[in-house]
């Protein structure tokens, strides 16, 4: 009797009107793979969009969740449904990988990182400033005055990073943007579900690597691992970008206590304040503000 046959990368995607999105980046994963066996299971967050269409390849399963579960919920769903593999990959619906991109990711977790993310690319091609710092008080305060301004500032200043030197070469990282991200299968039995009851949308990644990292893990960047980033997705509006800057605050909350979360909120409306004309920064203002307003974004209370 033969055993049972381990597959090298188990993909979880969650689609929300992605329809459109998703061939291209099921098209892409045969290349992204090289030898690697995969299959995807794609997590239908909505009720009124049918990706049966997906499931010609017997190595994508759709499982509909009849409901809209939020990004975390969706990944949840997904992972209690996909099959055993040695990798597990988070993949936003809106990418297509380059060629070798899961090759290379799973090479670095078999060389001993817990996790992996790659480089990304913005519609154009342009390298999008994907890789993250973990936040604090100071740097959210840095990026409150000079935003994208002054890339070169210290450090402490800045959660982003910006230098292009920074994204040449594979190093361990603290966490980044969300889109794609590789992780040892029994890292992610150890880490357990993502958090769905704070995370609806946003900061659900930071939460995930703070855990990885907090159980002694690495997470590697891996610049030979190619994605491209259509731009496409769940899209945006004023609630939505009032939600990324909450769940920044909630994610704080989480990991620093109300003090230090006070010091960070103040951060973060000072940011939008100081910006009233950029996107859905009086929407953020008002969320900061007020728990009516937090109540009233997608996903409800938290």
């Amino acid at each position: 009797m033969g055993g049972v046959v381990v597959l090298d990368v188990s993909i979880v995607i969650v689609s929300y009107y992605s329809g459109r999105d998703l061939p291209p980046l099921i098209r892409s994963i045969d290349d992204a793979a090289g030898a690697l066996s995969w299959h995807a299971t794609v997590v239908n967050n909505t009720t009124d969009e049918s990706l049966a269409h997906l499931s010609e390849d017997d190595r994508v399963t759709v499982v509909e969740a009849g409901a809209n579960l939020g990004y975390s919920g969706g990944l949840n769903l997904g992972l209690t449904m996909a099959p055993e593999a040695r990798v597990t990959v988070f993949l936003n619906p809106d990418l297509v990988l380059r060629t070798g991109a899961l090759t290379a990711l799973v090479a670095a977790v078999d060389g001993g990182s817990d996790a992996a993310v790659p480089r990304i690319l913005d519609a154009t091609g342009v390298r999008q400033d994907s890789l993250r710092r973990e936040p604090t008080v100071l740097s959210a305060f840095g990026e409150a005055v000079f935003g994208d301004a002054w890339a070169r500032r210290p450090q402490l200043l800045a959660e982003t990073v910006r230098r292009d030197r920074v994204y040449r070469s594979e190093h361990a990282i603290e966490w980044a943007t969300g889109a794609t991200l590789a992780v040892r299968a029994d890292v992610v039995a150890a880490v357990g579900a993502w958090d769905a009851d704070r995370f609806f949308l946003y900061s659900e990644e930071t939460d995930y690597c703070r855990r990885i990292r907090s159980r002694g893990g690495s997470i590697a960047y891996v610049p030979d691992s190619v994605v491209q980033h259509r731009g496409g997705g769940s899209g945006t509006s004023p609630h939505l970008d009032a939600l990324l800057e909450v769940n920044k605050l909630r994610y704080f909350q989480k990991w620093h206590g109300p003090w230090a979360a006070g010091a960070f909120g103040t951060a973060l409306l000072l940011r939008n304040a100081i910006r009233p004309h950029r996107p859905g920064a009086r929407a953020a203002v008002r969320a900061l503000l007020s728990s009516r307003a937090r109540a009233g974004l997608p996903g409800g209370p938290r």
